[in-house]
């Protein structure tokens, strides 16, 4: 799954018999307070990482959570501050992030626009635009989604940017991971080596030390202290790119943490790039002088290296992992 693209958006009404936040995390109960079976707890095991809640509490859409991982069994853990009692029942807990809107969204006010995208069973609102209390946890429609892309008027843009920020591309390689470990078209041990190269590690160190053997910036020959990095990254990268040595660099820790946060790049004929959010302050406290020119790269490092320039430098602020 591509940074910024989810396959599924969920509405959460937060209540306090139904779902509500624990540290950062979503909690729901396996039965609702009466002893019915409670939707959320077959909704919630279907969330994955990645996607993204639209949080409902009170009257307005005050907040947007991105899954973190997938749901899990636990014991009841103590309801919000203020509800006097603990939940008597396990639930579902399922991690996390929390971001919330600087102005939240109140649905009634626009439901010429929203009602007739809501779904037409479990839906989250009733048709006046107040919360459906029989509703905790449901997914919603991408139409619905985008209308309320729109009405946020630009922030969930932001909001998405932080999430980019916070845990985008750590995020995105666990998902990414977690695909791999599913798959039935693969055996095992290849399995292993796409996750191994994640890390730099395996078939693709093993490829790329080929034919790098230093890092083109500091000069580094000893490469047990050498990282081996991906151009075009991880979590981007199709099976034979996950291991291809020509999508691939050994550079010094520092100096793979601004490759991969896109502060630096090079051309093709081995000139080095800054971006213009680079600090020189930075390159001046860990001694870095960049060189004139770093060496020309192979044909195919150059297809890489294109996917760099154009995804990756000089657009730190997507927050991406350091190598």
């Amino acid at each position: 799954m591509s940074q910024g693209a989810h396959s599924q958006y969920w509405w959460v009404n937060f209540t306090r018999a139904g779902a509500y936040a624990v540290e950062e995390s979503l909690w729901v109960p396996l039965r609702g307070h009466k002893g019915e079976k409670n939707d959320p707890s077959h909704a919630i095991r279907q969330v994955r990482a990645g996607e993204l809640l639209f949080v409902f509490l009170e009257h307005a859409v005050g907040g947007i959570g991105v899954a973190l991982g997938s749901a899990f069994r636990t014991p009841s853990p103590p309801r919000p501050t203020g509800s006097g009692r603990l939940a008597s029942h396990a639930g579902w807990q399922l991690p996390v992030r929390f971001f919330e809107l600087a102005v939240p969204l109140t649905p009634k006010l626009h439901m010429a626009a929203l009602k007739p995208l809501l779904p037409a069973t479990q839906s989250p609102l009733r048709p006046t635009g107040v919360r459906n209390p029989a509703v905790s946890l449901t997914p919603i429609s991408a139409e619905l989604a985008a209308a309320l892309r729109r009405l946020l008027a630009g922030q969930l843009e932001e909001v998405e940017g932080q999430i980019r920020a916070a845990v985008g591309s750590e995020l995105a390689d666990d998902w990414s991971e977690s695909a791999i470990r599913h798959r039935t078209d693969i055996v095992t041990a290849d399995k292993q080596q796409l996750i191994r190269a994640r890390r730099g590690l395996g078939a693709f160190r093993s490829n790329l030390e080929n034919f790098e053997s230093s890092c083109r910036v500091t000069g580094v020959l000893d490469r047990r202290h050498l990282r081996a990095c991906h151009i075009k990254p991880w979590n981007a990268s199709d099976d034979a790119e996950k291991l291809d040595g020509c999508n691939g660099l050994m550079l010094s820790p520092h100096v793979a943490h601004l490759f991969a946060r896109g502060y630096i790049s090079f051309a093709d004929d081995g000139e080095p790039l800054a971006s213009e959010h680079l600090n020189p302050a930075v390159l001046q406290s860990w001694g870095l002088r960049l060189p004139l020119n770093v060496g020309a790269f192979l044909p195919r490092q150059r297809v890489y290296l294109d996917y760099h320039r154009r995804e990756i430098f000089d657009k730190p602020e997507i927050g991406r992992r350091p190598a």
